[in-house]
């Protein structure tokens, strides 16, 4: 977990919901991320209610706490134990936002899906159907792909990388993924997953030796 991360994904999330984001969303999420950094990225910490009204601008408790309330329920962060009232702490946690970025990638699918649809009238339903059901494919493979490597970092952005790919390298990645992972059996010998999309691995002619490992170094970008 890194600054830089967290505000990527969190911008991410707000471009494909700007109908849900207000000021008070951005600042609020930014101070926790924060006070988290300044202790020492504690799993879990007291957010005090009163210094995080002060520190973003908010002047009302019931805006404060819906705010909050709104991080909370889009999976941003995670509520340990409420506070009593407006003086006292909520027990926080930066909640693992892969779940809250996924909806929002397939929320960006469907609505690609359906401008395709309204840009193209000519285009009978059985084809916008083939688009769809296209679009559900390339998050299907990428599954396949993602937990097959078995080093299961950086998967966001691993599914953006995955997009960027034509669709017709999504098998030859299937077919050889399996092979490199047998390749590699210990993890540590394996790139990550994002620098295996990036560098085209699987258009590599030959397969990494692990019991020769001064022929083979670890990628550790």
């Amino acid at each position: 977990m890194n600054g830089y991360e967290l505000s990527r994904n969190w911008f991410d999330w707000c471009f494909e919901n700007p109908e849900k984001i207000k000021p008070n969303h951005t600042a609020l999420y930014f101070f926790a991320v924060e006070h988290c950094n300044r202790l020492g990225w504690k799993k879990k910490y007291g957010m005090p209610t009163t210094m995080a009204m002060e520190a973003i601008g908010i002047k009302s408790y019931n805006t404060y706490i819906n705010t909050l309330n709104d991080l909370v329920e889009w999976g941003f962060i995670e509520m340990i134990q409420r506070s009593k009232n407006q003086y006292s702490a909520n027990i926080v946690a930066l909640s693992n936002f892969d779940k809250a970025l996924d909806k929002a990638l397939d929320e960006a699918l469907i609505k690609h899906a359906s401008k395709q649809s309204e840009s193209t009238c000519s285009i009978d339903k059985q084809e916008t159907s083939k688009q769809i059901n296209n679009d559900i494919s390339i998050g299907t493979d990428f599954d396949i792909f993602f937990e097959a490597y078995g080093k299961q970092v950086d998967k966001i952005p691993c599914q953006r990388e995955w997009l960027n790919i034509e669709r017709e390298e999504h098998a030859k990645i299937l077919e050889h993924v399996s092979k490199y992972v047998n390749s590699t059996p210990d993890v540590k010998f394996r790139k990550k997953p994002l620098n295996y999309l990036k560098d085209r691995t699987w258009l590599d002619p030959e397969l990494p030796n692990a019991t020769k490992k001064e022929k083979f170094k670890p990628n550790l970008i």
